[in-house]
Protein backbone atom coordinates (compact mmCIF):
# COMPACT_ATOMS: atom_id res chain seq x y z
CA UNK A 1 0.00 0.00 0.00
CA UNK A 2 2.79 2.37 0.62
CA UNK A 3 4.37 2.07 -2.44
CA UNK A 4 0.99 2.69 -4.08
CA UNK A 5 0.76 5.90 -2.12
CA UNK A 6 4.32 6.84 -2.98
CA UNK A 7 3.77 6.41 -6.99
CA UNK A 8 0.21 8.03 -6.91
CA UNK A 9 2.01 10.82 -5.28
CA UNK A 10 4.66 11.47 -7.79
CA UNK A 11 1.79 11.03 -10.14
CA UNK A 12 -0.38 13.46 -8.72
CA UNK A 13 2.37 16.04 -7.81
CA UNK A 14 2.08 15.18 -4.02
CA UNK A 15 4.45 17.56 -1.85
CA UNK A 16 6.68 15.05 -0.47
CA UNK A 17 6.92 14.03 3.46
CA UNK A 18 9.92 15.95 4.31
CA UNK A 19 10.10 19.21 2.82
CA UNK A 20 13.23 19.51 0.41
CA UNK A 21 13.12 23.23 0.28
CA UNK A 22 11.23 26.04 2.43
CA UNK A 23 10.07 29.84 1.00
CA UNK A 24 11.31 31.53 4.16
CA UNK A 25 9.12 35.40 4.29
CA UNK A 26 10.17 38.21 6.44
CA UNK A 27 8.97 41.23 5.18
CA UNK A 28 9.58 44.03 6.97
CA UNK A 29 12.89 43.31 8.75
CA UNK A 30 15.83 41.59 7.67
CA UNK A 31 17.78 38.74 9.02
CA UNK A 32 20.73 40.48 7.83
CA UNK A 33 19.93 43.50 10.10
CA UNK A 34 21.57 43.87 13.56
CA UNK A 35 19.16 43.22 16.19
CA UNK A 36 18.28 46.17 18.26
CA UNK A 37 18.07 48.90 15.70
CA UNK A 38 14.76 50.14 13.81
CA UNK A 39 12.64 46.87 13.72
CA UNK A 40 14.86 44.42 13.66
CA UNK A 41 14.56 42.18 17.34
CA UNK A 42 14.16 38.53 18.08
CA UNK A 43 12.05 38.00 15.05
CA UNK A 44 15.57 38.07 13.10
CA UNK A 45 17.33 36.48 15.50
CA UNK A 46 14.82 33.30 15.16
CA UNK A 47 14.62 33.27 11.69
CA UNK A 48 18.77 33.25 11.64
CA UNK A 49 18.77 30.35 13.97
CA UNK A 50 16.23 28.52 12.98
CA UNK A 51 16.87 28.87 9.06
CA UNK A 52 20.73 27.29 9.86
CA UNK A 53 19.62 24.47 12.30
CA UNK A 54 17.03 23.66 9.83
CA UNK A 55 19.80 23.80 6.68
CA UNK A 56 22.04 21.23 9.25
CA UNK A 57 18.73 18.51 9.05
CA UNK A 58 18.92 18.76 5.20
CA UNK A 59 16.14 21.09 4.41
CA UNK A 60 17.59 24.57 2.16
CA UNK A 61 15.82 27.57 3.66
CA UNK A 62 15.13 30.77 0.70
CA UNK A 63 14.18 34.36 2.79
CA UNK A 64 12.71 36.97 0.79
CA UNK A 65 12.91 39.83 2.73
CA UNK A 66 12.73 43.69 1.45
CA UNK A 67 15.35 45.46 -0.06
CA UNK A 68 15.82 48.53 2.24
CA UNK A 69 18.78 50.14 0.79
CA UNK A 70 19.89 50.50 -2.87
CA UNK A 71 22.88 48.47 -4.12
CA UNK A 72 21.72 45.32 -2.18
CA UNK A 73 22.75 42.16 -4.16
CA UNK A 74 19.75 39.85 -5.51
CA UNK A 75 20.84 37.24 -2.92
CA UNK A 76 23.20 36.54 0.10
CA UNK A 77 24.33 33.06 1.63
CA UNK A 78 23.70 33.73 4.64
CA UNK A 79 25.29 29.71 5.71
CA UNK A 80 25.36 26.62 3.55
CA UNK A 81 21.66 26.09 2.41
CA UNK A 82 20.40 30.03 3.41
CA UNK A 83 19.88 32.14 0.79
CA UNK A 84 18.41 35.84 1.59
CA UNK A 85 16.56 37.19 -1.45
CA UNK A 86 16.25 40.85 -1.70
CA UNK A 87 13.25 41.86 -3.32
CA UNK A 88 12.60 45.71 -4.41
CA UNK A 89 9.24 46.62 -2.94
CA UNK A 90 8.84 50.55 -2.24
CA UNK A 91 11.37 52.95 -1.88
CA UNK A 92 14.65 51.98 0.10
CA UNK A 93 14.83 54.03 3.08
CA UNK A 94 12.36 56.53 5.15
CA UNK A 95 9.51 53.87 4.60
CA UNK A 96 7.64 52.98 8.24
CA UNK A 97 6.41 49.50 9.20
CA UNK A 98 3.27 51.19 9.24
CA UNK A 99 3.29 52.00 5.65
CA UNK A 100 4.45 48.59 4.14
CA UNK A 101 0.84 47.28 3.46
CA UNK A 102 0.92 49.47 0.39
CA UNK A 103 3.93 47.65 -0.82
CA UNK A 104 3.39 44.00 -0.39
CA UNK A 105 1.69 43.62 -3.92
CA UNK A 106 5.19 44.54 -5.09
CA UNK A 107 6.98 42.74 -2.81
CA UNK A 108 4.60 39.39 -4.20
CA UNK A 109 5.49 40.56 -7.52
CA UNK A 110 8.99 39.96 -6.79
CA UNK A 111 8.49 36.60 -4.99
CA UNK A 112 6.57 35.22 -7.99
CA UNK A 113 9.10 36.41 -10.29
CA UNK A 114 11.88 34.23 -8.61
CA UNK A 115 9.27 31.26 -8.49
CA UNK A 116 8.77 31.69 -11.95
CA UNK A 117 12.42 31.26 -12.52
CA UNK A 118 12.28 27.34 -11.53
CA UNK A 119 10.23 24.60 -12.20
CA UNK A 120 7.09 23.88 -10.72
CA UNK A 121 7.44 22.42 -7.29
CA UNK A 122 10.47 24.36 -6.94
CA UNK A 123 9.19 25.52 -2.73
CA UNK A 124 7.62 22.13 -0.79
CA UNK A 125 5.96 24.63 1.80
CA UNK A 126 6.18 28.65 2.44
CA UNK A 127 6.63 29.83 6.39
CA UNK A 128 5.76 33.01 6.68
CA UNK A 129 6.66 35.50 10.13
CA UNK A 130 4.65 38.12 11.43
CA UNK A 131 1.78 39.52 9.75
CA UNK A 132 2.48 41.35 6.43
CA UNK A 133 4.35 38.55 5.51
CA UNK A 134 1.18 36.01 6.48
CA UNK A 135 -0.10 37.95 3.25
CA UNK A 136 2.25 37.28 0.94
CA UNK A 137 2.59 33.40 2.36
CA UNK A 138 -0.59 33.10 1.63
CA UNK A 139 -0.88 34.08 -1.80
CA UNK A 140 1.96 32.17 -2.83
CA UNK A 141 1.07 29.07 -0.82
CA UNK A 142 -2.10 29.03 -3.16
CA UNK A 143 -0.64 29.53 -6.51
CA UNK A 144 2.05 27.23 -5.67
CA UNK A 145 0.26 24.51 -4.21
CA UNK A 146 1.86 24.02 -1.05
CA UNK A 147 1.12 24.42 2.65
CA UNK A 148 1.22 27.77 4.57
CA UNK A 149 3.08 27.55 8.49
CA UNK A 150 3.03 30.98 9.97
CA UNK A 151 4.44 32.57 13.11
CA UNK A 152 2.55 35.62 14.30
CA UNK A 153 5.63 36.70 16.97
CA UNK A 154 3.17 39.50 18.20
CA UNK A 155 -0.65 39.87 17.67
CA UNK A 156 -2.45 42.94 17.31
CA UNK A 157 -5.02 42.21 19.91
CA UNK A 158 -2.74 41.19 22.41
CA UNK A 159 -0.31 44.42 22.22
CA UNK A 160 -3.27 46.54 22.46
CA UNK A 161 -4.82 45.15 25.74
CA UNK A 162 -1.66 45.50 26.98
CA UNK A 163 -0.79 49.36 25.70
CA UNK A 164 1.90 51.40 27.47
CA UNK A 165 1.24 54.55 28.61
CA UNK A 166 1.46 57.33 25.65
CA UNK A 167 1.65 54.16 22.87
CA UNK A 168 -0.05 54.00 20.09
CA UNK A 169 -2.61 50.98 19.42
CA UNK A 170 -2.08 48.33 16.10
CA UNK A 171 -4.32 49.66 13.24
CA UNK A 172 -8.22 47.94 12.86
CA UNK A 173 -6.23 47.04 9.07
CA UNK A 174 -3.64 45.08 11.16
CA UNK A 175 -6.43 42.82 12.99
CA UNK A 176 -8.14 41.92 10.17
CA UNK A 177 -5.48 40.71 8.39
CA UNK A 178 -4.17 38.88 10.90
CA UNK A 179 -7.59 37.05 11.43
CA UNK A 180 -7.35 36.47 7.80
CA UNK A 181 -3.94 34.70 7.72
CA UNK A 182 -5.60 32.42 10.57
CA UNK A 183 -7.82 31.10 8.60
CA UNK A 184 -5.78 30.32 5.81
CA UNK A 185 -2.74 28.50 7.71
CA UNK A 186 -2.15 25.19 6.78
CA UNK A 187 -0.30 25.22 10.44
CA UNK A 188 0.28 27.92 13.29
CA UNK A 189 3.35 27.84 15.32
CA UNK A 190 2.99 29.62 19.15
CA UNK A 191 6.04 30.18 21.07
CA UNK A 192 3.73 29.18 24.34
CA UNK A 193 1.09 27.18 25.34
CA UNK A 194 -0.59 30.95 26.19
CA UNK A 195 0.40 32.23 22.73
CA UNK A 196 -1.54 29.17 21.34
CA UNK A 197 -4.12 29.96 23.65
CA UNK A 198 -4.78 33.87 22.48
CA UNK A 199 -5.17 32.82 18.85
CA UNK A 200 -7.50 30.45 19.84
CA UNK A 201 -9.09 33.02 21.71
CA UNK A 202 -8.46 36.13 20.05
CA UNK A 203 -8.62 34.73 16.68
CA UNK A 204 -10.91 31.70 16.52
CA UNK A 205 -7.76 29.41 15.65
CA UNK A 206 -8.41 26.01 15.31
CA UNK A 207 -6.64 23.82 17.73
CA UNK A 208 -5.70 21.53 16.01
CA UNK A 209 -3.71 23.43 13.46
CA UNK A 210 -1.68 25.13 16.01
CA UNK A 211 1.78 23.42 17.22
CA UNK A 212 3.69 24.97 19.81
CA UNK A 213 7.09 25.47 19.30
CA UNK A 214 9.36 27.21 22.29
CA UNK A 215 12.21 29.74 20.56
CA UNK A 216 15.72 28.88 21.48
CA UNK A 217 19.08 30.14 22.18
CA UNK A 218 22.30 29.91 20.51
CA UNK A 219 24.14 27.92 23.56
CA UNK A 220 27.68 28.45 22.05
CA UNK A 221 27.36 31.94 21.77
CA UNK A 222 25.46 32.87 24.89
CA UNK A 223 27.80 31.02 27.75
CA UNK A 224 29.24 32.43 30.91
CA UNK A 225 32.45 32.05 28.91
CA UNK A 226 35.20 33.11 31.43
CA UNK A 227 32.30 34.45 33.79
CA UNK A 228 31.24 37.76 35.42
CA UNK A 229 34.49 39.28 36.59
CA UNK A 230 36.57 38.91 33.37
CA UNK A 231 33.69 40.36 31.06
CA UNK A 232 33.95 43.72 33.37
CA UNK A 233 37.63 43.62 32.96
CA UNK A 234 37.12 43.91 29.22
CA UNK A 235 34.07 46.66 29.48
CA UNK A 236 35.72 48.94 32.17
CA UNK A 237 32.97 47.78 34.79
CA UNK A 238 33.58 47.98 38.30
CA UNK A 239 34.22 44.25 39.72
CA UNK A 240 31.93 45.21 42.53
CA UNK A 241 29.38 47.17 41.09
CA UNK A 242 25.70 45.89 40.46
CA UNK A 243 24.83 45.93 37.29
CA UNK A 244 20.86 46.24 36.46
CA UNK A 245 21.16 45.95 32.28
CA UNK A 246 18.73 46.62 30.26
CA UNK A 247 18.83 45.31 26.52
CA UNK A 248 16.24 46.07 23.79
CA UNK A 249 15.10 47.89 21.51
CA UNK A 250 14.17 51.18 22.89
CA UNK A 251 10.33 51.79 22.40
CA UNK A 252 7.55 52.03 25.18
CA UNK A 253 6.36 48.46 24.75
CA UNK A 254 9.56 47.11 26.41
CA UNK A 255 9.20 49.66 29.24
CA UNK A 256 13.32 50.77 29.76
CA UNK A 257 11.66 54.05 31.66
CA UNK A 258 10.37 51.37 34.66
CA UNK A 259 13.91 49.99 35.09
CA UNK A 260 14.92 53.60 35.48
CA UNK A 261 12.11 54.88 37.57
CA UNK A 262 13.21 51.41 39.90
CA UNK A 263 16.74 52.59 39.95
CA UNK A 264 15.41 56.21 41.53
CA UNK A 265 13.85 54.38 44.44
CA UNK A 266 16.68 52.33 44.84
CA UNK A 267 18.59 55.13 45.32
CA UNK A 268 16.17 56.78 47.64
CA UNK A 269 16.19 53.88 50.35
CA UNK A 270 20.08 53.57 50.00
CA UNK A 271 21.98 56.75 48.68
CA UNK A 272 25.49 54.81 48.89
CA UNK A 273 24.01 52.64 46.61
CA UNK A 274 25.45 55.53 43.86
CA UNK A 275 28.44 55.15 44.07
CA UNK A 276 28.86 51.65 43.15
CA UNK A 277 25.76 51.19 40.88
CA UNK A 278 26.05 51.32 36.84
CA UNK A 279 22.97 50.91 34.97
CA UNK A 280 23.63 49.99 30.85
CA UNK A 281 20.78 50.55 28.71
CA UNK A 282 21.88 48.55 25.47
CA UNK A 283 19.95 49.52 22.24
CA UNK A 284 18.53 51.93 19.62
CA UNK A 285 14.87 54.03 19.41
CA UNK A 286 12.43 51.57 17.45
CA UNK A 287 8.89 51.83 16.69
CA UNK A 288 6.62 54.58 18.42
CA UNK A 289 10.07 54.98 20.28
CA UNK A 290 11.22 56.44 17.10
CA UNK A 291 8.74 59.57 17.63
CA UNK A 292 10.97 60.94 20.82
CA UNK A 293 14.34 59.39 20.38
CA UNK A 294 15.96 61.10 23.28
CA UNK A 295 12.79 60.95 25.84
CA UNK A 296 14.96 58.05 27.70
CA UNK A 297 17.99 60.40 27.78
CA UNK A 298 15.75 63.31 29.33
CA UNK A 299 13.93 60.88 31.83
CA UNK A 300 17.22 59.98 33.27
CA UNK A 301 18.38 63.28 33.74
CA UNK A 302 14.86 64.38 35.06
CA UNK A 303 15.19 61.36 37.73
CA UNK A 304 19.00 62.34 38.94
CA UNK A 305 20.11 59.31 37.57
CA UNK A 306 22.15 60.33 34.16
CA UNK A 307 25.57 59.44 36.05
CA UNK A 308 24.97 56.34 37.08
CA UNK A 309 22.75 55.06 33.62
CA UNK A 310 25.41 54.01 30.21
CA UNK A 311 23.32 54.19 26.80
CA UNK A 312 24.83 51.92 24.71
CA UNK A 313 24.44 51.64 20.71
CA UNK A 314 23.11 48.13 19.96
CA UNK A 315 25.53 45.18 19.57
CA UNK A 316 26.44 42.58 17.62
CA UNK A 317 26.03 39.42 19.63
CA UNK A 318 29.24 38.50 20.62
CA UNK A 319 29.40 42.03 22.48
CA UNK A 320 25.99 42.07 23.42
CA UNK A 321 26.90 38.18 25.32
CA UNK A 322 30.03 40.16 27.23
CA UNK A 323 27.27 42.78 28.49
CA UNK A 324 25.13 39.94 29.75
CA UNK A 325 27.97 38.13 31.51
CA UNK A 326 29.01 41.27 33.14
CA UNK A 327 25.74 42.36 34.11
CA UNK A 328 24.14 41.47 37.54
CA UNK A 329 21.16 40.90 36.62
CA UNK A 330 18.73 41.44 33.06
CA UNK A 331 15.79 43.99 33.71
CA UNK A 332 12.45 43.31 31.53
CA UNK A 333 9.69 45.12 31.83
CA UNK A 334 7.95 44.78 29.02
CA UNK A 335 4.15 45.02 28.59
CA UNK A 336 3.86 42.55 25.72
CA UNK A 337 5.99 39.85 24.80
CA UNK A 338 5.28 37.05 22.80
CA UNK A 339 8.43 34.95 24.00
CA UNK A 340 11.65 36.76 24.97
CA UNK A 341 14.54 35.54 23.59
CA UNK A 342 16.59 38.27 25.48
CA UNK A 343 16.02 36.82 28.69
CA UNK A 344 16.94 33.26 27.47
CA UNK A 345 20.15 34.25 25.86
CA UNK A 346 20.97 36.37 29.67
CA UNK A 347 20.27 33.34 31.48
CA UNK A 348 22.10 31.27 28.79
CA UNK A 349 25.32 33.68 30.28
CA UNK A 350 25.11 33.06 33.88
CA UNK A 351 22.74 36.12 34.45
CA UNK A 352 19.35 36.16 36.31
CA UNK A 353 16.64 37.79 34.76
CA UNK A 354 13.81 40.39 36.69
CA UNK A 355 11.20 40.48 34.07
CA UNK A 356 7.48 41.07 33.78
CA UNK A 357 5.33 38.28 34.15
CA UNK A 358 3.88 38.58 30.94
CA UNK A 359 3.11 36.63 27.56
CA UNK A 360 5.73 34.32 27.17
CA UNK A 361 7.98 35.55 29.63
CA UNK A 362 7.22 32.85 32.58
CA UNK A 363 8.32 30.22 30.41
CA UNK A 364 11.42 32.08 29.21
CA UNK A 365 12.28 32.80 32.95
CA UNK A 366 11.92 29.85 35.88
CA UNK A 367 10.44 32.33 38.72
CA UNK A 368 12.11 32.02 41.98
CA UNK A 369 15.44 29.85 40.58
CA UNK A 370 16.81 31.64 37.09
CA UNK A 371 15.30 35.07 38.32
CA UNK A 372 12.19 36.76 39.52
CA UNK A 373 8.48 37.37 37.80
CA UNK A 374 7.22 40.47 38.46
CA UNK A 375 3.09 40.95 38.36
CA UNK A 376 2.10 44.66 36.74
CA UNK A 377 4.62 47.40 35.84
CA UNK A 378 5.08 49.18 39.37
CA UNK A 379 8.27 50.48 39.82
CA UNK A 380 8.20 50.24 43.00
CA UNK A 381 7.75 46.32 42.66
CA UNK A 382 11.09 46.23 40.27
CA UNK A 383 12.99 47.67 42.88
CA UNK A 384 11.83 45.35 45.51
CA UNK A 385 13.24 42.32 43.36
CA UNK A 386 16.67 44.32 42.38
CA UNK A 387 16.69 44.85 46.51
CA UNK A 388 16.91 41.08 47.00
CA UNK A 389 20.14 41.45 44.86
CA UNK A 390 21.87 44.41 46.02
CA UNK A 391 21.04 42.67 50.14
CA UNK A 392 22.28 39.68 49.01
CA UNK A 393 24.85 39.52 46.37
CA UNK A 394 25.58 35.45 47.05
CA UNK A 395 21.87 35.62 45.41
CA UNK A 396 23.41 36.55 41.71
CA UNK A 397 25.38 33.50 41.48
CA UNK A 398 23.08 31.18 42.58
CA UNK A 399 20.58 32.47 40.41
CA UNK A 400 22.92 32.92 37.88
CA UNK A 401 23.68 29.01 37.94
CA UNK A 402 19.99 27.84 37.97
CA UNK A 403 20.03 30.37 34.67
CA UNK A 404 22.28 28.92 33.15
CA UNK A 405 20.96 25.18 33.84
CA UNK A 406 17.41 26.50 32.66
CA UNK A 407 18.45 27.90 29.52
CA UNK A 408 19.94 24.78 28.60
CA UNK A 409 16.62 23.16 27.26
CA UNK A 410 16.07 26.29 24.40
CA UNK A 411 19.23 25.12 22.13
CA UNK A 412 17.97 25.90 18.54
CA UNK A 413 18.47 22.63 17.28
CA UNK A 414 15.59 21.41 18.94
CA UNK A 415 13.87 23.91 17.75
CA UNK A 416 14.82 23.24 14.19
CA UNK A 417 13.73 19.39 14.97
CA UNK A 418 10.18 20.83 16.25
CA UNK A 419 9.65 23.09 13.45
CA UNK A 420 10.28 20.29 10.80
CA UNK A 421 7.93 18.14 12.31
CA UNK A 422 5.23 20.79 11.93
CA UNK A 423 6.15 21.23 8.42
CA UNK A 424 5.76 17.13 8.22
CA UNK A 425 2.43 17.88 9.46
CA UNK A 426 1.23 20.50 7.26
CA UNK A 427 2.80 18.41 4.52
CA UNK A 428 0.92 14.92 5.26
CA UNK A 429 -2.66 16.87 5.80
CA UNK A 430 -2.24 18.45 2.44
CA UNK A 431 -1.39 15.13 1.09
CA UNK A 432 -4.36 13.47 2.96
CA UNK A 433 -6.64 16.32 1.07
CA UNK A 434 -5.05 15.96 -2.59
CA UNK A 435 -5.16 11.71 -2.17
CA UNK A 436 -8.78 11.89 -0.78
CA UNK A 437 -9.61 13.94 -4.16
CA UNK A 438 -8.03 11.61 -6.52
CA UNK A 439 -8.32 8.44 -4.75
Amino acid sequence: MSSYVTRLGRRLGLPPRVPRRVAMLSVHTSPLHQPGTGDAGGMNVYIVELARELARLGVEVEVFTRASTGGLPPYVELAPGVLVRHVDAGPYEGLAKEDLPAQLCCFTHGVMQQWARHRPGHYDLVHSHYWLSGHVGWLAAQRWGVPLVHAMHTMAKVKNAALAEGDTPEPAARVIGETQIVRAADRLVANTTEEAGELTRHYDADPARIAVVHPGVNLERFAPAEGRAAARARLGLPQDAFVPLFAGRIQPLKAPDILLHAVRLLLDEDPALRSRLVVPVVGGPSGSGLAKPEKLHKLAARLGIADVVRFRPPLDQAALADWYRAASVLVMPSYSESFGLVAVEAQACGTPVVAAAVGGLPVAVRDGHSGFLVAGHDPADYARALRRFVADPDLVTRMGAAATRHAQGFGWAAVARDTADVYAAALAARRGRLRSLHV
